[in-house]
């Protein structure tokens, strides 16, 4: 039965992470931490900053590394297998649609609407790190999401459509916003 949860949490972890191993940062902890309570949040903590480290992506590290403390090598190889499973998959099919239609308008579009997701996936890993090393655990619910800073993202990536800003400069704007806010939040 682990086996089967390894896998399918790690097949959700891998086929829902977009952006590569630092944007599936929440993805992990929300099935590891949260979802199944395999590791605690300073634990969570620990195995990222180990497995970027060590060679090779966070996500296969964290999967081989959840898998081995779970239920040994068979559990590392189950949770690697299902973690890298759909990317082979997508990988696969996406350079095939990649071939066929590169340099059309609609890929170009795409690609340019997922840069500043990614970037923002990427600074909210970020800084959930740097308050649990902070400040340490403390639970989060929908009351404690800052919507400002929420809707200053969804207004930059708007923006970012219409004048054809940096994406990166936009991603920067905002995160230095939200920063500001997290701080203003803790210290007033």
């Amino acid at each position: 039965m682990i086996y089967i949860q390894l896998f399918f949490s790690f097949l959700k972890i891998g086929l829902f992470s977009v952006g590569g191993g630092y944007a599936a940062i929440p993805l992990i902890q929300s099935e590891i931490v949260n979802g199944h309570g395999w590791l605690s949040m300073q634990e969570f903590t620990n195995l990222i900053t180990i497995s970027s480290m060590t060679p090779g992506p966070v996500a296969i590290n964290s999967a081989t590394f959840v898998g081995l403390r779970i239920a040994g090598l068979p559990g590392a190889v189950t949770a690697t297998l299902g973690s890298i499973f759909p990317a082979v998959i997508l990988v696969s099919l996406l350079s095939l649609i990649y071939r066929k239609y590169k340099g059309t308008t609609a890929i170009d579009t795409v690609l340019g609407c997922l840069r500043p997701a990614v970037v923002a996936l990427i600074t909210a890993a970020g800084l959930s790190l740097i308050q649990t090393a902070l400040w340490g655990e403390f639970p989060v619910s929908l009351s404690s999401v800052d919507w400002i800073n929420a809707l200053l993202f969804l207004g930059a990536f708007f923006i970012l459509r219409k004048w054809k800003w940096n994406p990166i400069l936009v991603m920067c704007l905002c995160g230095a916003g939200g920063l500001i806010s997290f701080l203003a939040g803790k210290f007033f």
